[in-house]
């Protein structure tokens, strides 16, 4: 039930759990641990691989955490191959990336 989590409902199935009222009761899949152990691996993420980020680059960084989020459940070495065949033979630049 944050504020900053209410307009998602116009792009995701949300469903609001109100903490604040002692709502810790969740029906089926409806919870909050998926998004918290998200932001958990983000935060733990920034902190102990990249220490900072630009804003600049935020989105990227989230992008890289959606992803390792999202294949939590493969291993590494799958992943890592994974990765190369979603990468398409795409080149990105230092000067495009730095680009603005």
């Amino acid at each position: 039930a944050y504020r900053s989590y209410c307009g998602l409902s116009a792009t995701y199935d949300h469903v609001a759990i109100k903490h604040k009222d002692g709502n810790y009761i969740t029906l089926g899949d409806d919870h909050t641990n998926t998004i918290e152990g998200f932001w958990s691996l983000l935060k733990r993420g920034i902190i102990g691989i990249y220490h900072q980020v630009s804003p600049t680059h935020l989105h990227r960084y989230c992008h890289e955490f959606g992803y390792r989020y999202n294949t939590r459940m493969i291993t590494d070495p799958n992943r890592f191959v994974n990765t190369f065949k979603k990468a398409d033979n795409i080149r990105l630049t230092y000067k495009q990336l730095i680009a603005k």
